[in-house]
């Protein structure tokens, strides 16, 4: 089976994974807004076995939201977020934005979307650009 990498940003984190991505939702909870400081999250996933911590395991954190199932992992000297078990230990949750490469599945549903931020929909009308614009 195909492995697929991540690491946070410093790669003091690095981990791989079978690409056996059971599914890809894009969060909009106010909590997902809180941990990324955006409109969403973007999260693969998977087996809660379906990981291999290459290097940095040790400069891992995670935050639990207290009277929630949301975690937070995330590398202790850069902040990016890192895969992690869900609390009830059934799946490993994957940011999409940590992999070393965009996986192959796309996103198949937008979840807690009555907590969307409401500037999302006006999103789409801006102007776009390759780089930051001049």
């Amino acid at each position: 089976m195909k492995k697929i990498t991540g690491s946070c940003l410093c790669d003091t984190v690095r981990f791989e994974c079978d690409d056996s991505i059971e599914s890809f939702h894009l969060c909009h909870c106010t909590q997902c807004q809180k941990v990324t400081g955006s409109a969403h999250a973007s999260n693969l996933f998977t087996a809660a076995s379906n990981i291999q911590w290459l290097k940095g395991s040790a400069s891992i954190k995670r935050y639990n939201v207290p009277g929630r199932t949301i975690s937070n992992a995330f590398c202790a000297k850069c902040g990016s977020a890192l895969p992690y078990v869900s609390l009830s230990g059934k799946a490993l949750v994957i940011p999409a934005g940590c992999l070393d490469v965009a996986p192959d599945i796309q996103p198949s549903s937008h979840i807690f979307y009555a907590e969307r931020a409401p500037w999302l929909e006006s999103a789409s009308d801006c102007l776009k650009y390759d780089s930051t614009p001049k």
